[in-house]
């Protein structure tokens, strides 16, 4: 199975997990993240050059009708909705959308927003992850992930800062796979046939 695109979303607890993502993944690793971390809306570049420190991949903040290009992690800016735009007549493959509209799950970025536009632009090509965080935001997109018949990944809760988030998706029964954050990178390198 060829994957398009990783979506990954995160809350409290965030900067630290995504740095222990991050830094696991190989730099010629062949498919492209999307991330939604939960962050002030007048929150700077700090994020983008804090991950860049621990990832061989570039890190970089979304710009709105964006493509989705391999080699790159891309992260929701603060206060924008990131969305995928799915293929049309006039484009040949999804891009990134960016969106003002009202928070979702009290968020925006709402990972529920990611999510549910990737499965509706990727389905099966998708892979899902969700880490730690405190509130339930992320449940409904790996509900609509898992239904495309993408991979939904969620942190297992006892390695989780905050594992109120992990908690909800496994409680909803939308985790296909239950993993320790220390274990996601390397299954992610495994079933993306890298």
């Amino acid at each position: 199975m060829k994957f398009n695109l990783i979506v990954i979303g995160t809350s409290l607890g965030g900067l630290d997990a995504l740095q222990i993502m991050l830094r696991d993944l190989p730099k010629n690793f062949p498919v492209p993240l999307a991330i939604v971390q939960h962050r002030h809306k007048a929150s700077d570049d700090t994020l983008v050059v804090l991950l860049q420190r621990y990832s061989n991949l570039v890190v970089k903040e979304v710009e709105d009708k964006e493509e989705i290009s391999p080699g790159c992690v891309y992260l929701a800016p603060a206060d924008y909705h990131l969305l995928v735009e799915s293929m049309n007549k006039a484009v040949s493959c999804p891009y990134f959308a960016l969106s003002t509209d009202a928070p979702v799950t009290y968020a925006r970025p709402s990972i529920d927003v990611l999510f549910e536009t990737a499965a509706d632009a990727y389905a099966e090509k998708l892979i899902g992850v969700l880490l730690t965080g405190a509130n339930q935001d992320g449940v409904q997109g790996l509900a609509k992930i898992k239904a495309r018949g993408g991979i939904t990944i969620v942190e297992e809760p006892s390695t989780a800062f905050c594992p109120v988030m992990p908690k909800a998706a496994i409680a909803a029964g939308v985790a296909k796979i239950v993993l320790p954050l220390a274990d996601i990178s390397a299954f992610l390198v495994k079933i993306c046939n890298f």
